[in-house]
């Protein structure tokens, strides 16, 4: 009996590529050619397999294919994956091979004088059978994207690591190459509370980088709050508005968009406005584009204090209450351009107090007062004395 159905093993096959070719749309176009090879050895195997299996005897186990068989379904299922094609094509196949195989070999067995109880048997055990190939081809696919995830997002964690390294252009091209990641015009980064970042990078997609560890700067950061970056795709303003608009209600703070190989300096700007502005615990996210002029004053903390002490100088022999009502009255009077009246009204004082006040000013500072250069050094350090 087993020789017979072996004798129409080769008729069976072709059937069944056959109906595969011409009943699943993944396949539709395997006419000829490696695919349609593939699809053939495939089946060929699979029937070959079974034909084995059924030749053990009644105590065999239907649910467990032979081992190259098994192992030839998980290769398929793996292959699926690395095409980027899901397990649909490979299912649909699975059916329409199982249901014309049978048929198939059922006219085989028939013709050869097989018993009805033996044909149920015959036909229960080629339903488990393809029932086991379907679930080894099913791993092999949920394996391969596993895997290939992993790798991929390893050699990502890499591109990123360049990138905020500042690494060569070679360097940073070959790393793209090697993450599968396609270069945008430009990339803007992004950062805020781990919890947050797979729900934002499911709206953003697939091209978003993203990465959680060691971030460099982060070493003063509260140990407790978990940071993730995102460095996200952008060419256009509309882009950053669009991006602005998906982050609202959460704690973010976004870089400004820069040439993707020069990431590493929109990172640094998101850095430091998140040391400089704590992101609100409102709706908006936190765009350093809002606090450019906090960044440029704060960029050396050291430079500014000295400053402070260097144009307090001349003021330094007067008891402190003295010194900061003198410092309050100069910054007013210096950004109201001299006009008593407006600097006496923000003040809550009476102009001739201010015309009093700028009387010991210009004792202490005399004509420096009218040098352009000083009067900068002041409005950059007295809003900083006015606060002490």
């Amino acid at each position: 009996m087993l020789q017979i159905l072996r004798d129409g093993l080769p008729q069976v096959a072709t059937h069944t590529v056959n109906a595969v070719v011409a009943e699943v749309p993944d396949y539709r176009g395997a006419r000829d050619g490696l695919m349609r090879d593939t699809i053939t050895g495939a089946v060929r195997m699979a029937l070959a397999g079974f034909l084995k299996l059924a030749g053990r005897g009644h105590d065999v186990d239907p649910s467990t294919p032979m081992g190259p068989t098994i192992e030839g379904a998980y290769a398929l299922g793996r292959g699926e994956a690395r095409g980027g094609r899901s397990m649909d094509g490979l299912l649909a196949a699975y059916r329409v091979g199982s249901r014309v195989s049978w048929r198939e070999l059922g006219r085989v067995a028939a013709g050869a004088g097989l018993s009805a109880t033996m044909m149920a048997e015959f036909a229960e055990l080629l339903f488990a059978y393809i029932d086991g190939l379907s679930a080894a081809s099913v791993a092999g696919h949920n394996d391969e994207l596993t895997t290939s995830g992993l790798v991929r997002q390893r050699y990502r964690d890499r591109l990123v690591q360049r990138l905020l390294a500042g690494a060569s252009p070679e360097v940073l091209t070959a790393a793209a190459e090697r993450a599968g990641w396609s270069p945008s015009v430009g990339l803007t980064a992004v950062l805020l509370p781990s919890a947050q970042a797979h729900g934002v990078v499911a709206l953003l997609g697939t091209e978003t980088l993203q990465f959680a560890e060691d971030l460099p700067g982060s070493e003063g950061w509260d140990p407790d709050r978990s940071l993730t970056l995102l460095l996200v795709p952008d060419a256009t303003a509309a882009d950053r508005r669009h991006l602005l608009r998906l982050l609202v209600g959460r704690k973010a703070v976004v870089g400004p968009s820069r040439p993707w190989m020069q990431a590493r300096s929109s990172y640094r700007r998101a850095t430091r406005t998140l040391e400089l502005a704590t992101p609100p615990r409102g709706e908006q996210p936190t765009d350093s584009e809002d606090h450019l002029a906090d960044l440029v004053v704060g960029a050396d903390p050291e430079a500014l204090i000295d400053l402070r002490v260097q144009v307090l100088r001349p003021l330094s022999a007067l008891p402190e209450s003295t010194r900061e009502r003198l410092a309050e009255t100069l910054l007013s009077w210096l950004l109201h351009q001299g006009r008593r009246e407006q600097v006496a009204a923000e003040l809550h004082i009476h102009p001739q107090t201010v015309r009093y006040r700028m009387g010991q000013l210009r004792d202490a500072y005399g004509e420096r007062l009218h040098d352009p250069r000083f009067v900068r050094e002041l409005i950059l350090a007295l809003p900083l004395c006015c606060r002490h």
